[in-house]
């Protein structure tokens, strides 16, 4: 019964459309009530769960990308793509996923990513004749690049969920070749895409205007450099870097391009408070449900159930694609990754499955979901930021999304693509 009442309480309060953090919370709370645990016990996991010292480098890598955000850095970024890659078919486009991969070694965010590079670059691809849904469904697909390069937060919500005994170095290496694999087939696409419906191609502006480009990016570009070579190197922790990235993205704001104003510190400031609070709040409350669910050993029982099925660890891996993407379609990636982590490491680990590797299937296969509606947060912006409905974008996002699932296909069954580089480093 506890179990029935764990997630059919979730599960009712969501399809009524409260927010996540209340119907874990909330579910929660019912449960102990009826198992006979004193109430406090939730309030106690809720608190251990954001009382993490990793934690801490979440607002500090938000707080970076809102500043680089909105202090001119991503604009660099940008023109600098736009030099080098902008003449070929649909070059828009094709800047459109340079300018992420760039952009997501800054920002680790995804929804961030798509703010920043779609305010943009949608309006001026519309102009130039492209489509309103395909500079969506670009920039909605490209924006989850950053979900694998570092600084990406969500790996650090992985290494915690997971014990805190995954090396959060070793993930945001890992990250790195699939990252630029899904950059490559989503350029692939995007050129196919362009071809067919006959997108025009910028002019190239000359080496040296892109070497003058690349000149004013480099202290952007710069971050990337600091914070993985940084952490890989052991000279500062994830943490540590998230707070250098916070200051030099101030230095370089406020120094450098002079293009941040008392008026955008604060609006960067109450951004990214704003976000950190639903995610600290998010991450608790799952806390408290995972906790519980490791209380009622669902973890075992479903490694158990699923064995049943299949012992191919290439079977387990497929199904928990699937049910992950299925999940992705109506719950938030954060709050996905905190429930499901202490569900399905121990199964795939006990199928011999590296964390690292799986820690890069998660994050990439939920990063999909964040452009599924229902919920498809990325969607919305960019959806918001071309003034198109989610649905229209939707009608032709197909090209795209079996790109990004191809590249889920190869990282999954390709464990190289993760682990080859941690080890090289290591």
């Amino acid at each position: 019964m506890e179990y029935w009442i764990l997630f059919g309480v979730f599960t009712a309060l969501m399809l009524v459309g409260t927010p996540i953090a209340f119907c874990l919370g909330i579910a929660s709370f019912a449960t102990v009530i009826y198992i006979g645990r004193p109430a406090i016990v939730v309030f106690q996991q809720l608190n251990s769960g954001v009382s993490a010292f990793t934690l801490m480098a979440i607002p500090f890598f938000i707080f970076a990308g809102d500043l680089m955000m909105r202090g001119g850095i991503a604009a660099r970024i940008i023109q600098f793509a736009g030099s080098i890659i902008g003449h070929v078919r649909g070059g828009l486009g094709q800047v459109n996923v340079a300018a992420s991969t760039l952009f997501g070694g800054i920002s680790g965010s995804a929804v961030a990513e798509a703010a920043a590079v779609g305010g943009i670059m949608i309006p001026q691809m519309k102009a130039r004749g492209y489509g309103a849904d395909y500079a969506v469904n670009v920039t909605s697909m490209a924006a989850l690049i950053a979900l694998l390069l570092p600084p990406s937060h969500n790996m650090i919500i992985y290494s915690l969920s997971g014990g805190g005994r995954i090396s959060i170095a070793d993930l945001f290496t890992a990250g790195i070749i699939p990252g630029l694999l899904l950059a490559a087939a989503l350029m692939v696409t995007a050129y196919f895409v362009a071809v067919k419906r006959g997108y025009p191609t910028e002019p190239f502006p000359g080496f040296a205007k892109a070497f003058q480009y690349f000149l004013t990016s480099i202290p952007g570009l710069m971050l990337i450099v600091i914070i993985f070579g940084g952490v890989r190197s052991g000279i500062f922790t994830a943490t540590e870097s998230s707070c250098i990235a916070v200051l030099y993205a101030l230095l370089v704001t406020l120094l450098v391009y002079r293009s941040m104003g008392w008026k955008e510190f604060v609006h960067c400031v109450t951004g990214a408070v704003r976000t950190t609070s639903m995610v600290l709040f998010i991450i608790g409350a799952a806390a408290s449900f995972g906790w519980l669910m490791a209380y009622l050993k669902v973890a075992p029982i479903l490694t158990e159930a699923i064995s049943h099925l299949t012992s191919d660890p290439l079977m387990v891996l497929l199904l928990i694609n699937v049910l992950l993407l299925l999940l992705g379609t109506f719950m938030d990636m954060g709050p996905l990754i905190v429930i499901t982590t202490p569900i399905f490491l121990p199964m795939v680990t006990a199928f011999g499955v590296d964390p690292v590797h799986f820690g890069v299937i998660m994050i990439l296969n939920l990063g999909i979901g964040l452009n599924t509606p229902p919920l498809g947060p990325v969607q919305f912006v960019a959806a918001a930021v071309a003034k198109i409905s989610v649905w229209d974008a939707m009608k032709s996002v197909w090209p795209f999304y079996g790109a990004g699932l191809v590249v889920l296909g190869l990282v999954t069954y390709i464990p190289a693509l993760s682990l080859w580089l941690p080890s090289l480093f290591r």
